[in-house]
Order: structure tokens, then sequence, then C-alpha cells
């Protein structure tokens, strides 16, 4: 299985929090033009969590219509109840999404019963692939390798993992479980700069939010680590432990992303969802020091 380097994409609204439709598609050509192996639409640095079901909805038909197979398209489709997530989930796989990414319902930590009872019952009711979600700085709670284990043997069509963790140790025991019993299980990491590790661990990639400022950069990292250029490796390993310090800058990071893409050329606004707010003066400034540092700027 070849490393593959997947962007979460951010999503572009107007002023008044309608979706964006010609900046969705100028963002969606950008991350095309600049080499990503894939699209991940609503992921959390989607805003996803504070998107009405019908704009999630319209969403899916611009992502899935627009890019047109040009590179895959997964859908997150997350959602606080099972219904909810179910109806999503068949909606992305009816409009033609690839696959679909859940994270299980957070606020409330659920023990691995009810965690796994959740995707058991998803999983039952749709026919669209699916990657489990594990982030347990959003849910709360740690999706084991274990209850993926078992999640897997249940349901033919839970195919992957995204394992949204700082410590690689989990990552490798997902891997190392996963492959012994479904070589074709597909795991990938949540932080930009585990890429490398994820795949020498036998990993399929990453899916990184940094790739949405310069997907080219990631385009040639992940050439490098399929053509084993270690030099080449290591050579973007460091301009990517700089990049890194975006995500230090605002919290949540999302309004610091869509700022840089301006800043970078790409046509769109930086306005979000509320209550997240557009990066201020010290922000940018910030922001354009951390690019200078990887000569985006």
């Amino acid at each position: 299985m070849k490393a593959r380097f997947l962007t979460p994409v951010v999503t572009a609204f107007d002023e008044k929090g309608k979706l964006d439709i010609q900046a969705n598609k100028n963002i969606y050509d950008h991350l095309i033009k600049g080499g990503v192996d894939g699209i991940v639409v609503m992921g959390s640095t989607g805003e996803f969590f504070n998107m009405p079901l019908e704009q999630q909805k319209e969403l899916i038909d611009l992502a899935v219509g627009y890019i047109n197979k040009r590179v895959k398209v997964y859908i997150g489709t997350s959602c606080m109840s099972v219904e909810d997530t179910i109806e999503m989930a068949n909606y992305a796989h009816h409009a033609g999404a690839d696959a679909v990414m859940i994270i299980s319902p957070y606020y409330f930590s659920l023990s691995d019963e009810s965690i796994e009872a959740f995707y058991d019952e998803v999983a039952a009711a749709t026919e669209a692939n699916i990657y489990l979600y594990n982030f347990p700085a959003r849910s709360g709670y740690d999706l084991s390798p274990e209850i993926a284990f078992r999640l897997a043997r249940k349901n033919k069509n839970i195919i992957g993992c995204k394992d949204t963790v700082v410590e690689m140790g989990h990552t490798r025991a997902l891997i190392s479980l996963m492959k012994s019993e479904f070589p074709e299980f597909d795991v990938l990491s949540g932080y930009d700069e585990n890429f490398v590790h994820n795949v020498l661990c036998g990993g399929g990639g990453c899916i990184g939010g940094l790739s949405n400022l310069a997907p080219e950069i990631f385009a040639a990292w992940t050439k490098a680590v399929n053509e084993k250029d270690f030099d080449k490796m290591a050579e973007y390993q460091k301009v990517v432990d700089k990049m890194m310090k975006l995500y230090n800058i605002g919290t949540p990071f999302i309004p610091i992303i869509k700022k840089a893409m301006m800043i970078r050329g790409v046509d769109m606004q930086d306005y979000c969802t509320k209550p997240f707010l557009q990066a201020n003066e010290k922000q940018v400034e910030e922001i354009k020091t951390v690019m200078r540092e990887v000569n985006l700027l």
C-alpha cells in the first residue's frame, strides 16, 4: 500500500455564515493542483460540528460534484445521534463519496461497550465504507485498538481509522493489531508531523490540516516516502516541524489556517462558524513569521 497524504479541508463561508461556493471550489482546485492524494470534507478542520444538516448536505453535493473523482473524497458524517449519523453517511454514500469518516458522540465519556454499539449500529445501516475517527482530545475518551479490532471483525465496511493522538505508540499498537488479521486496514495519523513514523510502522499515511496551506510540500514529502528517499524525507520533516507552530498561534487553529491560505493567495475569506474569531493583527504577524521560515512568503 502506497503512503498517502490527505487534506482535512477547511470550509469556506461568507460573512452571513452561508457556504461560499466559489471559494470552496478555489480551495479544492488549490489542493488538487498541489498534488494531495485525497480530500476529507467536514473533518474537524471543516467545522462540521457547527453546521446544520442541510448545510452539510449542500457541501457534500458541492464537493463530490466539483472534485469529480480527480482525487478521493472522504466525508465526515459525525453527529451526536446515531440516527443523524446514519442519515448523513447514507447521503454521502449515495452522493458518490469514496468513504465516510465518523467520530463517535462527544461531550459525555462513553464506555467501550457504548462506543462499539454506536459503530455497530451505524455500520449495519449503511453501505458506505467507514473510517473510524479517534480524537480523544475532542471526544473525551479513547477508541482503543481492541475496540477497532472487534469492530472490523464484525463489520466488513469498517476499512480504516484516523488516529488523532500525539502518542505514536497508540497508533503503532493499532496498526500492529489490525494488520495481524486485516492487512488492508488503513490506519492514518491525524497530526502532520507523525506522517513518516506512521508509514514506517506499516500505516497508510496521514490526514493533516497543514496541507491546506501548502499541499505541494506534503505531496513532495509523500513522494519521498514512497521512493524511500530518506534524505528528502528528513528535509521535509524539518519543514513540517516548523510549520507545526501554526497550530499554536490561535485556539482553535482553523481561523489561523484560513488566514495563512489567504496570505498565500488562495481566493477565499477567513470567515468561520460562530464563535470562532478571525486572526487578529498580532496573530497575522506570527503566521507570516512561520511562513517566512519555510519559504511560503
